[in-house]
């Protein structure tokens, strides 16, 4: 079934002015004009209700200053593409080398790897392409030799991507460390739900956020439910082991399966689009930016996330 056209709310700057501005076009958030300085009304946020355009309007203010909207009970991200931009330069780059390794005569170039992210988890992604395009003439026969065959070829191709992350080549996405300290500082759960290896999320987030803060970080990632997304599963469990309502959390993910997930779970969703999503459809998304930004190029910040959460709408 289509999904509903998207409706288009402008967040006053007032309640968040260092944000660029940004404008809706074919369903997406875009940035407009970005030399100038942002200017009022300049937000697009994508409520994906199918209602009519409305102000998102943050609570009113009253003698004495209003109290602020309540925090998310949890902050959920997605890892690659989300904490850091590491498909094209990072995973497509330690699958190749692991089939130049296993001398398998395949390498994913860059457009091929765009079209196989469509599909979820490196293991499903290998097993995909080779039933479509014929298996090496190295691989296994039988299916359950070919499933070991898998597993051990992604084992390899996780090394590798973990000794490309330890060394520090890829960095984390602007405004990634600012949200999570601002989220724990606050005392909001934060986690981390991918599809990709336990061991490869682990490396980004203690290599790139530090051994602090991944140790108030926690990881559901790779065969941790038995359906990845866009299955819902990976949020639903980190609801129900973080203790905390679907409704009252808010998800960052870069991509349409990832946010499929999360609207499944029931749960608020921001994308900050990546490399490889810039062009993908988020009509159903609550709010569309090109990153979570960092000063002076803040996009959002945690109360922005409250209030989304909130909704308060007004004609």
């Amino acid at each position: 079934m289509a999904a509903a056209a998207p409706s288009r709310a402008l967040l006053r700057a007032s309640t968040f002015p260092s944000a660029r501005p940004v404008l809706r076009a074919a369903g997406l958030c875009v940035p407009r004009s970005v030399g100038r300085k942002p200017t009022p009304s300049s937000f697009c946020v994508l409520t994906g209700s199918g209602r009519r355009a409305a102000a998102l309007r943050a609570p009113a203010a009253a003698a004495g200053g209003a109290p602020s909207a309540a925090l998310p009970a949890a902050l959920l991200f997605d890892c690659d593409g989300v904490l850091v931009d590491t498909e094209k330069d990072g995973h497509r780059i330690s699958f190749n080398e692991t089939f130049a390794e296993k001398e398998l005569g395949v390498s994913w170039d860059v457009e091929l790897y765009g079209e196989l992210l469509k599909i979820g988890g490196g293991k499903e992604r290998m097993t995909a392409y080779f039933n479509k395009t014929g298996w090496p003439a190295k691989a296994p026969k039988t299916d359950e030799e070919r499933k070991e065959f898998i597993a051990s070829l992604h084992k390899r191709k996780t090394e590798l991507f973990m000794a490309l992350i330890e060394k520090k080549l890829l960095p984390l996405r602007p405004g990634v460390q600012r949200l999570i300290d601002e989220a724990l500082g606050k005392g909001v759960k934060v986690a981390v739900c991918s599809t990709s290896n336990e061991k490869a999320v682990s490396a980004i987030v203690s290599c790139l956020l530090g051994p602090e803060r991944a140790e108030k970080i926690t990881i559901f990632a790779g065969d941790v439910v038995p359906r990845k997304k866009p299955d819902p599963a990976i949020y639903i469990l980190a609801a129900t082991t973080l203790g905390v309502d679907p409704s009252s959390c808010v998800v960052v993910e870069d991509s349409t399966i990832g946010l499929s997930a999360a609207k499944a779970a029931g749960m608020t969703c921001i994308v900050t689009k990546s490399g490889y999503t810039a062009d993908e459809d988020f009509a159903t998304a609550d709010a569309v930016f090109d990153c979570i930004g960092d000063p002076p190029e803040v996009r959002f910040d945690l109360d922005f996330c409250s209030k989304l959460l909130q909704k308060q709408y007004v004609s």
